[in-house]
């Protein structure tokens, strides 16, 4: 249940993170999150009690929630479409990096302790947004115009000519603004519903594959593999999704003029790797081989990161409704991590198996669904992720 409350409070902010964005500005939005996590891990390491810790968990999470929607918009707006897709895989090389420092530190210092290193990243983010401008995009949107091209010169260099870059926001701003309020139902019509199948559908196999149960709970799943300490697997897990991630984002920015085609590869190659990683893991547990669930593990988080970990948020970052999305993200998570301990004691070969099932099932989806949608449809799919922002 603790492990699943910071899922609860993101759904929470996820919901709740595309009023806000809008509402408060990107960097505000941020702003309020970086304060939200920096409340949840106070709460943690003054807790006395199970309700602190647990009402810590949750602001974190809440926190955690705006975050992940906020961001990868940020920088789709602020970035160039040329290395759009590799700066949002970067956010997610980030967050991977601060997960395996997390272990690791986890490793060698008490849990008080490691709450207070989650302080950090919060300060150095809202000292750090002093120093950046915010997203001319919502700017021109809320017509504040001065600002606005500022925003655009603290992108391009004080002495950037930005003229033709601010006259297309303000087409492009015009033109939306002069379409009619878009509703929620319209997302389902017929030329959206596609893109909304595969936005939805990447993030609900993202979840479902069960990497937040095993990230959660990996140095368990050692021990209950047979292991006498989980320390050395902890650690080559944390140190082995970083580079793994780079692989992933160079990937990403060579994507070029093809990213549906790069992308249903190295989706395809990621779900292939964590089918066999379950599958090896949950056959350790039956054979009693405590190496092959090491081993498994290590192949399934590597697969994970290069691929399934960050091609879901690029598509999210290109505009169907974020909010939607990262809500079905974070309800996936919250169910995951909330199932894990009770599908292992009811059979750690049986919740593999289930996780290795869906990894299978992502294969077909995306060479049946994803790999399918021609370069032309890629347009589409991005006015329909925007439509409801």
């Amino acid at each position: 249940m603790f492990g699943s409350i910071l899922t609860i409070g993101a759904m929470l902010g996820a919901a709740t993170s595309g009023l806000i964005t809008d509402t408060f500005g990107r960097k505000g939005a941020m702003r309020m999150s970086a304060s939200f996590c920096i409340t949840g891990w106070l709460a943690v390491y003054f807790s006395m009690g199970a309700l602190l810790l647990d009402m810590g968990r949750f602001f974190s999470g809440y926190g955690i929630g705006i975050f992940s929607y906020v961001v990868p918009v940020f920088i789709a707006e602020i970035a160039p479409k040329s290395i759009r897709g590799g700066l949002t895989t970067l956010n997610q090389l980030m967050i991977v990096s601060g997960s395996s420092v997390a272990f690791l530190l986890g490793t060698v210092v008490t849990w008080r302790t490691l709450a207070l290193t989650g302080l950090v990243p919060c300060i150095v983010l809202l000292i750090g947004l002093v120093f950046i401008p915010e997203s001319p995009r919502w700017l021109a949107k809320v017509g504040r115009e001065k600002e606005f091209e500022v925003a655009l010169r603290g992108l391009h260099g004080k002495d950037a000519d930005v003229s033709k870059e601010a006259t297309e926001f303000q087409i492009n701003i015009e033109t939306l603004q002069s379409l009619p309020k878009a509703k929620m139902s319209d997302l389902f019509q017929s030329k959206y519903i596609r893109s909304l199948i595969i936005g939805v559908g990447l993030m609900v196999f993202q979840q479902f594959g069960g990497i937040n149960g095993i990230g959660f709970y990996v140095s368990e799943t050692f021990v209950s593999a047979g292991l006498s300490s989980s320390k050395i697997g902890t650690i080559v897990y944390a140190c082995i999704q970083v580079p793994i991630t780079i692989v992933g984002a160079v990937l990403m920015v060579k994507s070029g003029r093809r990213p549906v085609l790069v992308m249903s590869v190295v989706v395809l190659v990621s779900a292939s790797g964590t089918f066999l990683g379950c599958f090896l893991t949950g056959t350790s547990f039956f054979l009693k081989a405590p190496v092959l669930a090491v081993g498994g593990v290590l192949i399934y988080v590597a697969s994970f990161s290069i691929g399934m970990g960050a091609v879901p948020w690029v598509i999210m970052s290109e505009g169907v409704a974020g909010s939607l999305v990262v809500l079905v993200n974070w309800l996936g998570a919250w169910a995951v991590s909330y199932t894990f301990n009770f599908l292992m004691s009811w059979s750690p070969t049986g919740t593999f198996s289930i996780y290795a099932g869906f990894s299978a099932i992502t294969i077909l989806f995306v060479a049946k669904i994803v790999s399918e949608t021609r370069e032309k449809h890629w347009k589409k799919f991005k006015h329909a992720l925007i439509l409801k922002e």
